[in-house]
């Protein structure tokens, strides 16, 4: 899927989440996530929040690209990366919580698509000019994750105990840190800026299965933790498009959809 600009990646991921809900399928959470993320950089950008606008739209493009052709191969059943078919291949699954989906698309996101994202954004000795943007939008992340999680206990009653049973999502649910990730993707960033394309493409293919990894880890952790899930997840709507009105526009959307307006 090609895009050019933020404006084209919105639409994109609009397009994915109509799909998602008219499917009921919960490959829509992360987009919902996304999108919403896409637009705080939108805001951020036109605010001059950035130290470099328009590099920070390329690389919000770069970023996102990768993210869209992954859907796309895999919804097509085209080979993709491993981090996402273990992401996207959750979504078939009843016992991933909300969370564990929306973590699962981070992880490949930012452990393997934001790195390499940054690295072809700016190669070689211009990516120390894009850390501090860089920064900036891990920073938007967090931000909504931390949103996000509240607003999910619309759907999901019981999550309030991921926190009584030391199991927050930036913990040891699946040991998943957003903090952790970020220096991750940056230290391969660094790794990865001074190398040509088929090197680039070798470095990709190497850092994927321990990206993977660790989404296996965050849809399916161990027996005792999954067990600890398990009270949340009974209580947790399998409603997919309830799911995705609270995703995409909160606890007030979520609220009119209920009543139907």
């Amino acid at each position: 899927m090609v895009v050019e600009t933020i404006d084209d990646v919105i639409r994109a991921l609009d397009a994915i989440i109509d799909w998602a809900w008219t499917e009921k399928s919960r490959l829509g959470y992360f987009a919902a996530l996304y999108r919403r993320v896409t637009q705080a950089v939108k805001a951020g950008i036109a605010n001059r929040q950035f130290d470099n606008g328009p590099l920070m739209e390329r690389l919000d493009v770069n970023f996102a690209s990768r993210y869209l052709n992954a859907f796309e191969q895999f919804r097509s059943g085209q080979q993709t990366t491993l981090s996402w078919r273990i992401a996207f291949g959750a979504s078939a699954r009843w016992r991933p919580l909300v969370v564990e989906h929306l973590l699962a698309g981070i992880n490949a996101h930012i452990n393997l698509d934001l790195g390499v994202a940054a690295a072809v954004t700016a190669p070689g000795d211009q990516l120390s000019g894009l850390e501090s943007d860089f920064n900036q939008i891990n920073e938007v992340l967090a931000g909504l994750v931390g949103t996000v999680e509240k607003e999910i206990a619309e759907v999901s009653p019981l999550i309030g105990l991921l926190e009584k049973l030391s199991l927050r999502t930036d913990t040891v649910i699946i040991n998943f840190s957003l903090e952790k990730a970020r220096q991750f993707a940056w230290d391969h960033a660094v790794k990865m800026a001074p190398l040509p394309v088929p090197s680039l493409q070798a470095a990709i293919l190497k850092l994927d299965p321990e990206v993977a990894e660790l989404g296996r880890l965050v849809v399916s952790p161990p027996t005792l933790i999954k067990i600890q899930l398990f009270a949340i997840r009974v209580f947790e709507s399998s409603n997919v498009r309830r799911v995705l009105d609270v995703l995409v526009r909160g606890k007030a959307g979520a609220a009119a959809a209920a009543t139907g307006q």
